[in-house]
């Protein structure tokens, strides 16, 4: 595992303690993140650990990673979220300078149903 997994992977394990101030170990003093969709941006680890703090949550929040891809500086994963109730992906780009999280883009997905003219073209996937 490279030094980029490692450090998006433990970020992935503090998101899973539920203490989202404790993932200010792995971010930059000057980490942003960005959600395209919504047009929004949030600065700084105190404001990321309160927004996730606050957030309407039926339980506990898990985080199970299905795919992470590394290069030296960069990172992408693909990880299932849910609090029980509510459940989502969430593609999220990293970049990672001196060894902390300084970037963070993430795009939440929502599934649809897949149009019936393509029908005969393909099968559904099934877990």
């Amino acid at each position: 595992m490279t030094t980029t997994q490692a450090l998006v992977s433990q970020f992935w394990q503090l998101m899973s303690s539920n203490d989202f101030h404790s993932v200010s170990a792995v971010l930059a003093e000057d980490f942003i993140l960005e959600w395209p969709q919504s047009n929004e941006r949030i600065r700084g680890a105190s404001h990321f650990a309160m927004m996730n703090s606050e957030y309407p949550a039926h339980g506990p929040w898990t985080f199970t990673i299905k795919r992470l891809v590394a290069s030296e500086q960069d990172a992408v994963t693909e990880v299932f979220i849910s609090d029980g109730v509510q459940e989502a992906t969430a593609i999220s780009f990293f970049t990672i300078v001196n060894g902390k999280i300084s970037h963070l883009i993430e795009y939440w997905p929502m599934p649809y149903s897949a149009p019936s003219n393509r029908a005969q073209w393909v099968e559904p996937i099934t877990q």
